[in-house]
């Protein structure tokens, strides 16, 4: 048996968890200054317990928007255990496959948007971005227009942490220390009504955005750029919805240039916003769309890739050899947790739920426009993003981490900030109880928060 200082895993206190994670876990996302940890090791529907037997309501979907199906459905974990029973894992290249990874391909373009074909399965959203961005070069390469290496991007995307989907996401943290980065990346405007570039007093946002990213092609040379890629709804940035026309438009002037769009659904899919995925109804007609996250409400890493039947032939045809992949693409117990939870989310009309978890959201947190410190209360489908200011007329951004600490300590909600921004995005099975309890409470620390 493992052990630490004489004592099993299994046995740790929670002092000793925390020890022992400051000592020895390196976290993702992290400040080095900070000191406090919150080990957390049991769940259940949207309740969450902590080392101490602290209970936390989880309105964020684990933390980072994966919770589709709630926590410790035994639907899923039977699932795996069949799976880990019957063949836990065989590799997916060359020739071979699985039946998991075969029939959930199969289901995931059925759900897809027409014109999405083919499926790449990769273990995460990073992964699925980094894999799109080869494929789009690769497909102009082997079209004859190897020139064709540049990505657009936007400011404030949020596309991932590895090398290519670091250097598109738009967060100027992210880039700090680590350059030269992954070359030909340029980023435009983000589609934000409520900070909207410095555009004349009754210009169209769309109109601004759209010629900005024409003179972007254009600076870049319309036959150098590869792909643009775009979050239907934008997550990081604090769930931020585009104008209607915004994505039409955007479609409409990279085809004419023979641009690929890239749609990043790894927030979005699988009923986030309340599509199985947000980028048809949004018009995007992307070529290829990365998924992840609510793909198995995060009881296994798997992203996919689903791309056109032009992408995919382009880069696979013929004597054409894909010299890409990944150990675990198409992992049968990841497949197989992905089809339990795809079953689930079907049964339980869980994507039509987040419709009405989104009404939710929006009619009890209506109030919040009242109050001082908000500027803006956004909401699309189970997710919210409300944006705080220091003063309402200037605008000024305020930070929101100390929100969260309080909706933890008082509260005993689980939220997460993103900047200036407090965001929401429980599991789709939430009841309207959990809804009302969050927004309660949320209200409490911002009303105290304008009177301190």
């Amino acid at each position: 048996m493992s052990v630490v200082n004489d004592l099993p895993f299994t046995a740790r206190t929670a002092a000793e968890l925390a020890e022992i994670d400051r000592r020895v876990l390196v976290h993702p996302h992290n400040h080095g200054s900070q000191s406090e940890r919150i080990t957390i090791v049991r769940g259940q529907g949207c309740t969450v317990w902590d080392a101490h037997g602290v209970e936390l309501l989880d309105v964020m979907g684990a933390g980072n928007w994966v919770a589709q199906v709630g926590h410790g459905r035994p639907e899923l974990a039977d699932a795996a255990a069949r799976q880990i029973r019957t063949l836990e894992y065989y590799t997916g290249f060359d020739i071979f496959a699985n039946d998991q990874s075969i029939t959930l391909a199969q289901r995931l373009v059925d759900l897809a948007p027409d014109g999405l074909d083919r499926v790449f399965f990769t273990n995460g959203g990073s992964e699925s971005v980094e894999t799109a961005f080869k494929f789009a070069r690769l497909y102009h390469h082997h079209r004859g227009e190897p020139d064709r290496t540049w990505f657009i991007s936007r400011n404030f995307a949020y596309h991932g942490s590895t090398f290519a989907s670091g250097t598109a996401t738009g967060f100027p943290g992210i880039h700090e220390g680590i350059g030269p980065e992954f070359p030909n990346v340029a980023r435009v405007s983000t589609p934000h009504p409520y900070r909207a570039p410095d555009i004349s007093p009754g210009r169209d946002l769309t109109d601004f955005l759209i010629e900005e990213l024409a003179a972007t092609i254009e600076r870049i040379g319309p036959g150098n750029v590869a792909a643009m890629i775009g979050e239907p709804v934008m997550g990081g940035a604090g769930i931020l919805v585009p104008p209607a026309d915004y994505w039409p438009r955007v479609r409409e002037l990279l085809s004419r240039h023979g641009i690929l769009l890239i749609a990043d659904e790894v927030v979005t899919g699988y009923g986030r916003t309340g599509a199985w995925y947000d980028s048809a109804d949004r018009g995007m007609q992307a070529d290829l769309v990365t998924v992840a996250k609510g793909l198995t409400s995060g009881y296994a890493p798997l992203g996919a890739v689903l791309m056109s039947d032009a992408v995919a032939g382009t880069i696979t045809g013929g004597d054409t050899y894909l010299f890409h992949g990944h150990t675990y693409s198409g992992h049968a117990t990841a497949c197989a947790i992905a089809h339990a939870n795809l079953d689930l989310l079907e049964q339980e009309k869980l994507v039509d739920r987040a419709r009405t978890v989104g009404e939710w959201l929006h009619e009890t947190l209506a109030p919040l426009a009242g109050l001082p410190l908000v500027g803006e209360v956004r909401v699309a489908g189970a997710t919210v993003g409300v944006e705080l200011v220091a003063d309402r007329e200037t605008r000024e951004p305020l930070m929101a981490d100390w929100v969260t600490r309080a909706l933890r300590e008082k509260h005993r909600v689980a939220a997460r900030e993103y900047g200036n921004t407090l965001v929401m995005a429980p599991p789709l099975i939430i009841s309207r109880a959990e809804v009302e309890r969050a927004a309660e409470a949320l209200t409490d620390v911002l009303r105290a928060g304008a009177g301190s």
